[in-house]
């Protein structure tokens, strides 16, 4: 039985109930269902059971709280606050004001103490499967005699997210994973936002997390003892399960007159909060810590950090005994990276002008590149032999093989996503996934949340247009480039040929402020050789360039990435020596160029322009003007030999021609 001060345990509970009663009756929105229901086992959490260091929140080898029902921000923020993190009392009643560090969910980056955004439920859940899985790669690669890395990934979900379809794609990948070093507290409280739980659901989720593999358990979530003791057996036992722990509570408990019904879940109980602090024992002083909380968390704190300090220990030794891997792991902890010229060394040039798909390109790249960086690691959504993106010679991560870099997601690719999401989270490992491109559909959210959240993640997605051919239009991705160039923050790099590949790699490597597409081809492709080899890849990260200059005064602009690329060049051919080539393989990476140089490659004299792209128009008028005009499809795809199918739908050099010779 774990040792608690459970009476004063209980009143912190009762004092983060106060923060969250004042903070969102303050601002006059906000969740008071989750914070008020979960205080007991927020108190056992952090005033107990989680190890962790408020004067060096990002210490690496801290327990990794996730609450993936984020819209009960205030039970984390009034938390972090109590237990010392840079969370003020303030902080505290900016609660949803306009930049504050106390948003309406939780902002990984904005917030010492969060670990993940969430709020779209089933994501933060998702997430923390793969900073599971990050740690332990990271237990593998860098634990020896001393032992560095030994952390739990701790959740605080609900009924929304296990209702969530992505909840169960990643909850059964950690079985079969066997992350024991994960466990997710299911706040079983039976609300939902509409109605009771009831009302939507019906299986028992217990029994099914059970069928996954993992090991559960069912307490009363207002018994701290009893939670306590719970989560001490689930963070000892390490036999490759993961641990549910069912916590059976009260939304909203403290406000007599809506908890435990659904209208307990937003801001309803406020008009009853007067009385209901009265009733807690609360003083009339809004956002009240009494001396005693403050006492407990300072003792507290004091514990933890002697635990801390021997932990440094042991590092200092590590890190003496083993100066290589310290090294690489300082590196990653900084994010220090070879420069773009380093990295692009590592690969050779494509010899013999070779005819290959950018799919096949990519897999030559990535190879070099993962020697080079021993951090990367790359997954595919049971899709290793199209999406072309396996690492040689480096193993399969499992349960028996933990050092392995090859991630197999499974048919599961807004798990994929999210997994990615909670590596990156993690901080150390760069990680990768892949499928499809028309599928990138299913994992779009993921992605969104690591624009979001600033993440170095990057995706790999092939099968990039209605050059799929004969799998036929439910295959071939025409409006999804236009989709995922709109997400802010997200750079998508669609290469024209092996060196534009080899430098697209590169770029999502180099990018550490955001995810990085890249969007690749099935069928193969020409090699560019005549553009200089130099041209290309250093273009190609600046995310556009000259490809054909013009050899007579400027007339006419042909822009395109891809496989069209090679529909401009020869367009240009017969449109004479007054045309300009422009690849744009990366529109983000080209619009924070200079504007000398944006200007240098189309610049505003040259009106009349031309755009290709097998896709959707849309996102190509800002370069080609209200003068220009853009050969694509603004129509679904065709079933048939891919040639054939870009043919019949006008993706030609005539076209271009023809489109050029109009203006």
């Amino acid at each position: 039985m774990v040792a608690l001060d459970v009476a004063t345990l209980k009143h912190a509970a009762t004092i983060s109930r106060g923060l969250a009663m004042d903070a969102v009756t303050a601002c006059k929105s906000g969740h008071l269902g989750l914070p008020l229901g979960c205080a007991d086992v927020g108190a056992a959490l952090f005033g107990s059971l989680l190890r962790y260091n408020p004067d060096d929140a990002n210490w690496i080898n801290r327990d990794r709280f996730v609450l993936s029902a984020g819209h009960g921000s205030m039970f984390l923020y009034s938390w972090l606050h109590l237990s010392g993190f840079k969370v003020s009392l303030q902080d505290v009643k900016e609660f949803r004001k306009l930049h504050s560090i106390t948003p309406g969910h939780p902002e990984f980056g904005e917030t010492e103490g969060v670990e993940a955004t969430t709020g779209p439920l089933g994501t933060g859940i998702s997430s923390a499967v793969g900073i599971a899985v990050a740690s332990k790669l990271s237990e593998a690669k860098f634990n020896t005699t001393h032992k560095i890395f030994d952390n739990k990934v701790v959740v605080l979900a609900g009924d929304g997210c296990m209702q969530e379809g992505v909840s169960h794609e990643a909850c059964s990948f950690a079985a079969h994973e066997g992350l024991d070093n994960l466990i997710v507290i299911y706040d079983a409280n039976e609300v939902t936002l509409d109605a009771m739980a009831s009302k939507t659901q019906s299986e028992n989720t217990g029994l099914r997390f059970q069928a996954y593999g993992w090991d559960v358990v069912t307490v009363d979530g207002h018994d701290i003892q009893a939670f306590a003791n719970a989560y001490e057996f689930a963070a000892s036992n390490l036999n490759s399960k993961p641990k549910l722990i069912i916590i059976k509570t009260v939304i909203g408990f403290g406000i007599k007159e809506v908890q435990g019904t659904n209208k307990a879940h937003g801001e309803a109980g406020v008009k009853f909060v007067v009385e209901s602090r009265k009733a807690l024992g609360l003083p009339d002083e809004l956002f009240y810590v009494s001396e005693e909380v403050k006492k407990f968390f300072t003792n507290h704190k004091a514990s933890l950090k002697a635990k801390y300090d021997a932990w440094v220990s042991t590092y200092n030794a590590w890190k003496s005994a083993n100066p290589g891997l310290a090294t690489l792991l300082e590196d990653a902890v900084n994010k220090r990276i070879p420069s773009a010229d380093d990295l692009l060394s590592k690969i050779p040039v494509f010899a013999d002008a070779p005819t290959i798909a950018t799919r096949k390109a990519g897999e030559l790249v990535l190879q070099p590149l993962a020697k080079a960086l021993p951090l990367l690691v790359s997954g595919s959504a049971d899709l290793h032999g199209s999406t072309l993106n396996y690492i040689k010679e480096v193993g399969d991560f499992s349960k028996t093989n933990r050092s392995g870099r090859n991630l197999y997601f499974g048919i599961r690719e807004f798990g994929m996503g999210c997994i990615v999401n909670g590596i990156g989270y993690h901080g150390i490992w760069r990680p990768s996934g892949a499928t499809f491109f028309t599928f990138s559909d299913f994992l779009r959210p993921a992605f969104r949340l690591a624009a979001l959240a600033k993440l170095p993640i990057f995706h790999i997605f092939t099968h990039d247009s209605i050059g799929v051919g004969e799998d036929g239009p439910t295959h071939q991705p025409v409006e999804t480039l236009s989709a995922v160039r709109a997400i802010p923050n997200c750079d998508v790099i669609r290469p024209a040929d092996p060196e534009e590949t080899a430098a697209a790699f590169v770029g999502a490597i180099e990018n550490l402020t955001g995810p990085t597409l890249l969007v690749l081809s099935r069928q193969n492709l020409p090699y560019l050789s005549s553009i200089p080899v130099e041209t290309r890849r250093k273009g190609t990260l600046r995310g556009g360039y000259i490809a054909v200059q013009e050899s007579a005064p400027l007339d006419t602009i042909l822009i395109s990435c891809g496989s069209e690329l090679q529909h401009a060049i020869e367009a240009a051919k017969v449109l004479g020596p007054s045309t300009r080539v422009v690849s744009l393989p990366s529109f983000k990476r080209f619009d924070e160029q200079p504007k000398e140089y944006r200007d240098s490659v189309l610049p505003h004299s040259a009106r009349k322009r031309v755009a290709i792209e097998a896709a959707a128009t849309q996102s190509w008028y800002k370069y080609v003007g209200l003068d220009g005009k853009v050969v694509g499809i603004d129509r679904f795809g065709m079933s048939g030999p891919g040639n054939q199918v870009m043919a019949a739908l006008g993706i030609t050099a005539d076209a271009v021609v023809a489109a050029a010779r109009s203006l």
